[in-house]
């Protein structure tokens, strides 16, 4: 008799109901968009502020300990300075976050002359491809993480010796045009070599006083064959939070169950931790007020979604709750009856409760695809690229039409408790 009254009211009632199931379908299709890009959208963000800079600092442990000490002049630095070598710089890439890894470059830094004029010389990579013994290859290097400098010309090379960049500083001091050559001098150990000026870029910092060149062309300067003085890496790396902060200040006073946690989640003191593991004699620095701003901007892009996602679910019972009290009050007479024949409140409530969610949960499926479409929609508008459907959103989809339903249907069902059959069947 129950599946009987069901199917009758399913079929009268189709036009209200399919009310109510489009009315679910679109807030649990927002929820459902929201709730995909807030769960993907930790990397999309941090791949976005990746172009904007590097969070890690690669320094040789020796330099790294003697500037904190002592306060240094660029003589006293120089005769300090130590090194890092170019080949220890793949292990870069074999750390337990290897793949949060997305681009670092070496620098090599040297004075030389140009028209009896001291320069700043910096050497790099700009896209190295690496062979890791791993079995994995990379490409990586400075013009991956520069991407917002400005950059006339051809696009260098790291195969390009006789190459260089000039900052538009020096390019407007000298007069220098695309295609010019220049001749540097070493004033330590007199090398000297004739480059062509490949680009003439603009970075809106200190760079644009100084020459960029292919590593080996800087060891050849500074006579430094087969070492770099710092390297900068860019990682995707877990907003810090408390555990973090504690295991920056000394990972050794972290219980075994904190340290599990801590060298297992990308937090950036923990792949700091895990380059220092690898390459014992340099110092990684994290370069706080970049990692902070991503934590800061990610937390607050997570936060809007959830807002959304709460506020469409809002709307959404809100709506449910209209149309279901109408509904209740067009069938007055029909729920006087059954009350009058001998129906209890629960059996009524049960019946309106079971038809609601019947045709919420159809509703709610069409939404759930409708919004892995919105979020593809806003993956590719706003990040470029694919956002990963989460299994974990379908058994929320679940608990949110059930909650939606159950909430937008509760004012409906107790006007309905209060229907008093004598009342509604006289007509009043």
């Amino acid at each position: 008799m129950f599946r009987r009254m069901l199917l009758s009211v399913l079929i009268r009632q189709k036009k209200k109901l399919c009310l109510i199931a489009i009315t679910v379908a679109l807030g649990v299709s927002l929820a459902t968009a929201m709730l995909n890009v807030m769960f993907d959208v930790g990397d999309k963000v941090n791949q976005e502020l990746k172009a904007y800079g590097a969070n890690l600092n690669i320094v040789p442990k020796g330099t790294a300990l003697v500037n904190e000490m002592y306060q240094l002049d660029n003589n006293d630095k120089q005769q300090a300075m130590q090194f890092i070598k170019e080949d220890d710089l793949v292990k870069i890439k074999m750390i337990f976050w290897a793949y949060n890894i997305v681009d670092f470059a070496p620098y090599l830094t040297t004075q030389a002359t140009f028209n009896d004029k001291p320069i700043t010389v910096v050497g790099t990579w700009f896209n190295k491809h690496l062979n890791i013994p791993t079995g994995d290859e990379v490409d990586t290097g400075m013009l991956a993480m520069k991407s917002w400098w400005t950059i006339e010309g051809n696009t260098m090379t790291d195969g390009n010796l006789q190459g260089v960049m000039v900052g538009e500083t020096v390019a407007k001091q000298w007069h220098l045009k695309l295609g010019d050559s220049i001749t540097l001098t070493s004033p330590q150990t007199n090398n000297t070599i004739t480059l062509t000026v490949n680009n003439i870029f603009h970075s809106g910092g200190a760079e644009d006083a100084q020459l960029f060149v292919s590593l080996p062309v800087a060891q050849q300067l500074a006579d430094k064959a087969g070492l770099v003085e710092r390297v900068e890496v860019s990682a995707l790396t877990t907003p810090e939070n408390d555990l973090a902060r504690k295991a920056a200040q000394d990972p050794n006073s972290l219980s075994r169950t904190e340290w599990d946690t801590w060298y297992c989640t990308a937090y950036i003191s923990s792949i700091a931790y895990q380059l220092e593991e690898l390459m014992p004699d340099v110092r990684v620095k994290a370069i706080m007020q970049v990692a902070e701003s991503e934590g800061s901007i990610l937390q607050k892009t997570q936060l809007l979604m959830l807002l959304l996602t709460i506020l469409s679910l809002i709307c959404s019972a809100l709506a449910i709750s209209n149309l279901v009290t109408a509904n209740v009050i067009e069938r007055s007479t029909e729920i006087g009856l059954l009350k009058a024949l001998g129906a209890t409140n629960t059996s009524v409530a049960l019946l309106i409760l079971t038809e609601i969610l019947v045709i919420a949960f159809v509703g709610g499926i069409f939404g759930y695809f409708l919004g892995i479409g919105f979020a593809q929609i806003i993956g590719h508008t706003v990040f470029g690229s694919f956002i990963e459907p989460k299994m974990v959103i379908i058994p929320l989809v679940i608990i949110m039409v059930f909650l939606i339903t159950l909430l937008g249907s509760l004012p409906a069902l107790r006007m309905m408790m209060f229907l008093r059959p004598t009342d509604v069947l006289h007509g009043r």
